[in-house]
């Protein structure tokens, strides 16, 4: 394909499912970026069909995935952001369509799946990636700045979070969801903060798991804490709650000359919620007084926060099908090779914790 060629077409883009996922993260993404086209939603809630038809007016709404692969022929990408459990067979039955493919995150509930689609992917050429949005974080790309820059010196220890205060389960999906299902918070926040781990110290075993119930319909987990030991030699500490009155720092990060705490969480999805848009330019800026502190005790400075970029992820992926599919040599902008890994990661705390405690 020449460059003119590219430079006209669009990416036709379907999006399957319309809830968090859908609506604060893919479609406001996908519509913000000139190289695509939003062509259709699948949702078989009537309130979401009424609000995805309100905002994007010239978009066909469908009941669901399979109704979007009845119309294969006037789509060019399928977004998965569904339930974890419909993720590998409407992955495989788009990719067998001759679409390319976003999974949300997780890529699967087993390693074996994530790894069944990547060879199915890579067989029939087409281009398969997983929404780990979480590496656009403004935290974690002014962390791996810091990292880039030795200004830590040798890393020892990594701690990382998401606590969030969560006493109900909002969604019917969550509450019914067993392990099995990839329902609890090990699948959920925990695919994020294992990727990151991996994305910033390299490969790593689980040496120590520990996975909890505390919420009364909860049928997964809902409080985990897992140690990842890298080859590295980093000890990552991960945590993640969903019933966490008292919030620690998001990243704590110790070096042989300094060490980097953070609070806070991004900015970015909260901001789409409320109706913002990523071509605002207060986008994926957070706030001065959320700045991290870099330094040792008693000689610590402020550093701002990198800005937010969710918005890259379909840059590069844009970048990636317009230049040729699988047969660019450019970047993909995850590659799920790293999510089959992330959920072997996720088997290994399930075996040590001894499933569900």
């Amino acid at each position: 394909m020449t460059g003119t060629e590219a430079s006209a077409r669009t990416i036709r883009t379907a999006v399957v499912g319309f809830g968090l996922s859908g609506s604060v993260f893919h479609a406001p993404l996908i519509a913000a970026d000139p190289r695509y086209t939003l062509s259709m939603i699948a949702t078989s809630n009537a309130g979401r069909e009424a609000a995805a038809a309100a905002q994007y007016q010239d978009v066909k709404t469908v009941p669901d995935g399979q109704a979007v692969l009845e119309h294969a022929n006037d789509v060019d990408l399928v977004v998965l952001g569904t339930p974890p459990a419909t993720h590998y067979p409407l992955a495989k039955a788009a990719l067998e369509a001759g679409l390319d493919v976003v999974v949300d995150k997780p890529f699967a509930v087993t390693s074996g799946q994530g790894q069944e689609l990547v060879t199915l992917a890579r067989q029939l050429g087409r281009v398969l990636t997983v929404f780990q949005n979480r590496r656009w974080d403004g935290d974690f790309l002014t962390l791996r700045k810091l990292l880039a820059a030795d200004a830590l010196g040798k890393v020892t220890r990594f701690e990382s979070r998401f606590e969030r205060w969560s006493p109900a389960i909002a969604k019917a999906w969550k509450a019914r969801a067993t392990a099995a299902d990839g329902g609890g918070t090990l699948f959920d926040l925990g695919s994020h903060l294992i990727d990151q781990a991996l994305q910033l110290f390299g490969p790593a075993a689980v040496v120590h798991a520990e996975l909890k119930v505390r919420r009364s319909d909860e049928r997964a987990d809902d409080d985990v804490f897992l140690v990842l030991r890298h080859e590295s030699g980093v000890i990552s500490h991960l945590t993640m709650n969903m019933l966490c009155a008292q919030q620690a720092p998001r990243f704590r990060v110790l070096g042989s000359v300094g060490g980097f705490t953070k609070n806070g969480v991004d900015p970015q999805e909260p901001y789409i919620a409320a109706g913002g848009s990523p071509l605002d330019a207060e986008y994926g800026q957070e706030a001065p007084e959320w700045a991290g502190l870099l330094g040792r005790d008693g000689h610590l400075d402020a550093l701002p926060t990198e800005r937010g970029a969710y918005p890259e992820f379909y840059r590069l992926l844009a970048d990636k099908i317009l230049d040729g599919g699988t047969a660019s040599d450019l970047p993909l902008p995850v590659d799920p090779t790293d999510a089959v890994e992330a959920l072997k990661l996720i088997e290994q705390a399930r075996e040590l914790a001894g499933g569900r405690s």
